[in-house]
Parts: structure tokens; C-alpha cells; sequence
């Protein structure tokens, strides 16, 4: 079976729905030349309509929406970086801003780890543009934003939906809000690569999950049943009492984590969340005195830039404001810092501008004076932000936010493609970027030590890196860009289709650029179906 012969497509609707095209389903044949370019639209065949995926009489379906029509408000600036570099690096706008530098450098062939051949990219876009053609009805309305609710879709089933069809009269909206929060927010935390041996079988209908989707399942059946509540009376939040009595043992036992069926960084992912309880408790300014992440809802609905005259609108930046910096606690400490402050996920990048001496560790604290630079560069302007988790949290939780409070979201043009495994390695496998010879030597040397110290055996062998490895870094950096990139290039190969419309970032990573990392890796690595590069991961990055 083809890579573009199969899959339900989403129904034709005016507004955006979840589909049930939405279900994983494996490819079982590699016979495609994906590698050149040109793939015929005559190859998508055997398309079916799917049903509209059902909620319980009045109850109405949990439908991420994308809010085309947001009035445009004015977005607070990041600030001055050679004033405030802590402030800046932590904004959402400095992730685009400095990851375009290595990725000005990538379009002509300049990175320090990858030779990049873009002829390739237009490979890519045809890719890409097929399995949205493949997997969803023209003008593609139907595509929802990226988020976590769909990994909560797998197999057909809204299980949110469900869940919100199974609460008493008496929990309002505002409550149902924020207990989606709840959940939301901790299963994206959990939601970094479960390495090749996990799987997950659901409590619930028996079945065997794997990966995100695996995760999801896992974080909603331990939701629940309470794992993360400390408060009797209601088992479906997560709060600071709860999260304080977790511990790695009873994480692995709801991950069902166990030899021979080890979840990689599982020690990394309870203490994530132990941490999660300690914001909660910190930060009471946005999560209240009983430490649950819900009550940010009330701190955004009473926020001075909230509108409310025509419906409810906030700006992205209050949103962004609670997750940095509610959450900083959350990040481990060996993170890069500056000044004492950790700007979570954001390294030190050699492709980056550097200063005559660049910094010897990832903890620095050099300005904010001109003393603090060297040959005109300051240190700050060395390290590349992603806020990778934070993003997808940004993503995920916007989405009961809108569909349950009908809140519409100003400024999400400000989000980037995620820097993660399976958008980053579409272009690996798509033969854009190329990792260089003496690279690929030291990756696969990293790869038998981890074997050896791991006891995995070797299988489709392939390098790896730490998260804070400079190869893995200027990748991130540049899968930045290109994610921007390859959006125009799609809209401009389905414009046709498109009838006017244009796919969103958000639609294309959901439809196209995530879905086809995923597929591609597993034509290329079909025992593994793991990313051209792996990461050696501590549970709290990917």
C-alpha cells in the first residue's frame, strides 16, 4: 500500500471540526519513490468521506477552532535585548527572529552541520501538499489547528468530548475549561519521545497505543482516575497536592512502564511534574491558592488587555506571560540561564553570531553593559530559543479555550512550527539537509554507548545527540525556518484547491509537515519508524 492510497478523509464543512480522519494508521509498504520529486496526484486513491465523529446528545463536540476573523489589537513588542536579553530570549517573538540567522545561513549552504541542497525543498512541498490532499476534502476548512486534543482522537474516538459528556449539570463551562487545562497541560509535559519499546494498553477498550497518541490515552486514564488530584471531592483536576505526592513509581505504573517495556526518560517526566506542582504553589498569581493550572483562566479573563465588547479576545502574549513565566520552575536547572534566570529551552548555537570568547558554560551572566561584548557581539546574541513544550502548551491549550469559552485568541501568527524530531526530520529524509561526515561519526558513536550503557540493541542504526548538542541545536534552528518556508510553498502548490483560502502554520503542521515526518520515517526505518536523528533524551525537551 502506497503512501498515498489510503486514509478516511475529513468531511466537508464550512467551519473547523475534528475529523475522523484524525486516526493513526501505519504505512506497510515503502514502494513509493519518495525521494524525487514530482509525485502524481494520480497515485491518491480509494478516497472515502468519514462521518462526522459524534458527541452525546446535547453536548456540543469539542471542536478546536481557528479564529480567522480575530480582530487585529495591537501585540506588545518583545523587549530591547541589550536591555533586558533575559526578557527577550524569553519572548515568543524571539524564536522566528533569531532563528531566521541560521536559517539565512542554511539557504546558502553556511550551516557548521548539514550541507543543505535546496533543490530538494520543492520534494518536500509535493510531499507535504499530497497527503493533505490525501487525507482531507478541498478547501481543506476541515484541518484543525495543531494541538494535543487530536492525539486524544486516536482511532476515531473524541474522547474529550466524551469526557465532557460525562460531567454533572452542574459544572459549568468555566469549570469544564479548566479541567481540560488540567489535563491538557500535564499530558503535554509528558509528551516528549517515548522511545521504541514503550506502548501503552488502554484500561478502558484493551487496545495497544504507541507514541503521542499512546501518551495522551495514558495521561487522560490517569487523569481520570485522579492521579494527579489531591482533592477528594474532585478527581478531575490536577493540583499541587497532587502532583507533590507523585512519584517516578506511581508515573511508571501509569505509564505502565516496566522491563521490557521501558519509557525513555520516565525519571525526567515525574520530575517535570513534581516541579509542575512547585509552580503551582509559587505562582499563585496565576494558578490560585489551591495550585491548579486551570485557574489560569481566571487570571486571562480578568487580565486589563482581555477585550470583552464584541465576544472575548486576548492577546497571545497573556497567554504566552503565564506559561514562561507560571511555569519557569517547571524547567531542570542545568537549562542555559542568565544572570541566575533559565530561559528554558534556548542554547548556545555556534551558528549564532559569537563573541571573541564564547561562553564556556551554558550558565552566564554578562550584561547588561558593553562590557559584557566582544568584537561587537554580546554573548546573548549566541544562544537560539525554541520553547518548544511551551509552544505546543500554547497550541494545545488554546483549543479548549476556544471551543469551550469561545475565546478567540489575537496575534497566534506569532507561533512557529514546532522544532521537534518529526518536522525536523522531513527534511532529513526528504534529502534537503544531509548531516556532514565527521558528525555523522560522533553520532553513531553516541548511539553504540548508548546502546552499550542502555543494554538496547542496535536496530537500524542511526546517529544521537544530547538535546543541548550543537548538531541538534542549529537543527531546531533551521527546521525553524523552513516550517515557515515550506507553509508558503504548500499554500502556493494547493492554491487551486485552496479556492481562495489559505492553510494556516498551525493547519499545515496538523495536516501536512508533523503527519509526514511521522510517515516518511516510517517508509525509511520501518522496524523503528524512528526520526533520522535520535535524541539521547532526558524526558523534558522532545
Amino acid at each position: 500500500m502506497g503512501l498515498f492510497s489510503r486514509r478516511d478523509k475529513a468531511p466537508k464543512t464550512e467551519a473547523p471540526t475534528l475529523s475522523a480522519s484524525q486516526s493513526k494508521s501505519s504505512l506497510t509498504s515503502g514502494s513509493s519513490s519518495i525521494k524525487s520529486p514530482g509525485f502524481s496526484t494520480s497515485r491518491i486513491l480509494n478516497r472515502t468521506s468519514a462521518a462526522t465523529m459524534s458527541s452525546n446528545p446535547g453536548t456540543p463536540p469539542f471542536s478546536p477552532g481557528l479564529n480567522p476573523g480575530v480582530p487585529r489589537i495591537d501585540i506588545p513588542k518583545p523587549p530591547d535585548p541589550q536591555l533586558d536579553p533575559v526578557g527577550y530570549l524569553r519572548s515568543l517573538g524571539a524564536v522566528r527572529e533569531r532563528c531566521k540567522i541560521v536559517t539565512e545561513k542554511a539557504l546558502r549552504d553556511e550551516l557548521n552541520h548539514f550541507d543543505v541542497d535546496m533543490n530538494k525543498f520543492e520534494d518536500v512541498v509535493t510531499f507535504v501538499a499530497n497527503i493533505i490532499k490525501r487525507d482531507y476534502d478541498a478547501p481543506f476548512t476541515s484541518i484543525p489547528g495543531h494541538g494535543r486534543h487530536q492525539h486524544f482522537a486516536i482511532g476515531g474516538r473524541d474522547r474529550i468530548a466524551h469526557l465532557l459528556s460525562t460531567f454533572p449539570e452542574d459544572v459549568d463551562n468555566t469549570e469544564k475549561c479548566k479541567r481540560m487545562i488540567d489535563l491538557f497541560l500535564v499530558s503535554v509535559l509528558l509528551d516528549a519521545g517515548a522511545g521504541t519499546q514503550w506502548s501503552y494498553k488502554s484500561n478502558e477498550n484493551g487496545r495497544i497505543y504507541r507514541r503521542s497518541e499512546g501518551i495522551a490515552v495514558a495521561s487522560l486514564e490517569m487523569f481520570k482516575i485522579g492521579l494527579f488530584s489531591g482533592n477528594k471531592n474532585n478527581k478531575y483536576q490536577v493540583d499541587k497536592e497532587g502532583l507533590a505526592s507523585l512519584t517516578v513509581e506511581k508515573l511508571a505504573q501509569g505509564l505502565q512502564s516496566g522491563p521490557g517495556n521501558e519509557m525513555a526518560g520516565i525519571e525526567g517526566r515525574a520530575h517535570l511534574l513534581i516541579r509542575l506542582g512547585q509552580a503551582l504553589e509559587e505562582k499563585t498569581e496565576f494558578f490560585g491558592a489551591d495550585g491548579r493550572p486551570g485557574n489560569m483562566l481566571d487570571h486571562i479573563l480578568d487580565h486589563p488587555s482581555t477585550q470583552a465588547t464584541n465576544g472575548l479576545i486576548v492577546p497571545l502574549p497573556v497567554l504566552w506571560n503565564v506559561l514562561m513565566s507560571g511555569l519557569a520552575p517547571v524547567w531542570p536547572p542545568s537549562r542555559t540561564a542568565i544572570n541566575g534566570v533559565s530561559l528554558g529551552d534556548a542554547w548556545p548555537c555556534s551558528s549564532m553570531p559569537q563573541p571573541a570568547q564564547s561562553p564556556s558554560s551554558p550558565t552566564f551572566s554578562p550584561f547588561p553593559n558593553t562590557s559584557g561584548q566582544s568584537n561587537g557581539v554580546a554573548p546573548w546574541e549566541s544562544i537560539l530559543p525554541f520553547h518548544k513544550l511551551t509552544q505546543w502548551l500554547t497550541y494545545s491549550l488554546m483549543q479548549p479555550m476556544q471551543s469551550i469559552m469561545k475565546i478567540q485568541f489575537a496575534g497566534q501568527e506569532l507561533l512557529t512550527g514546532l522544532p521537534e524530531y518529526r518536522n525536523g526530520g522531513l527534511f532529513i529524509d526528504l534529502g534537503v539537509l544531509t548531516l556532514k561526515k565527521e558528525d555523522m561519526e560522533r553520532g553513531l558513536a553516541h548511539y553504540t554507548s548508548y546502546c552499550d550503557r542502555t543494554g538496547t540493541r542496535e536496530n537500524e542504526v542511526a546517529p544521537m545527540f544530547e538535546p543541548s548538542d550543537d548538531v541538534i541545536v542549529e537543527w531546531r534552528g533551521v527546521t525553524v525556518g523552513f516550517l515557515d518556508k515550506l507553509c508558503v510553498e504548500v499554500n502556493k502548490a494547493l492554491e487551486k484547491e485552496l479556492q481562495g483560502n489559505e492553510l494556516t502554520l498551525a493547519q499545515m503542521l496538523e495536516a501536512g509537515s508533523w503527519k509526514g515526518g511521522r510517515e516518511i520515517a516510517e517508509v525509511s526505518r520501518p522496524n523503528t519508524k524512528e526520526p533520522p536523528i535520535l535524541i539521547d533524551s532526558d524526558g523534558t525537551v522532545f
